[in-house]
């Protein structure tokens, strides 16, 4: 089995690149507190690779920035290419199947400057819309039926 489930901050905004097929791909780092101290009393942290695809990457890129707390959950994932070098190199990182955004909207607007709109916000709400109650919702359904507990088999 591999599953793979991560908490932690972005250490950088995501980058967004896509395939020559148009598949949208996002990578980015997430700094995952260790559950202990070392030696001197300070927590560390480990910087892991994070690629996650299509409609998510982009609402990754749109709505994540370097700091921002996310929740992860996908798969180990390690592949090799050749290096200018000639040299095989080997990429150890986890391919998300879920990022779940962990910061609130007002942590989120209040860690942005003002120059930055925050990555919530979604521009002006409009009025919600209503339904007349004074009108018959059923009366674009054809005729009319009726039903009497006597034709009930119980």
């Amino acid at each position: 089995m591999n599953k793979v489930f991560l908490i932690g901050r972005l250490t950088r905004d995501p980058e967004l690149r896509y395939t020559s097929s148009n598949i949208a791909s996002a990578t980015f780092s997430l700094a995952v507190n260790r559950n202990f101290t070392n030696q001197n009393g300070e927590r560390e942290a480990d910087f892991i690779n994070i690629v996650v695809w299509r409609k998510q990457a982009e609402n990754v890129k749109n709505y994540l920035t370097k700091g921002s707390q996310v929740a992860i959950d996908g798969r180990i994932q390690t592949r090799s290419y050749d290096g200018q070098d000639g040299q095989k190199r080997y990429v150890t990182e986890v391919v998300a199947d879920n990022v779940q955004f962990l910061d609130s909207k007002s942590s989120a607007s209040s860690s942005q400057s003002s120059e930055n709109p925050s990555p919530y916000d979604f521009g002006p709400t409009s009025e919600p819309t209503t339904t007349d109650l004074q009108s018959d919702p059923f009366a674009d359904f054809g005729s009319s039926i009726e039903i009497s507990d006597d034709e009930l088999p119980f």
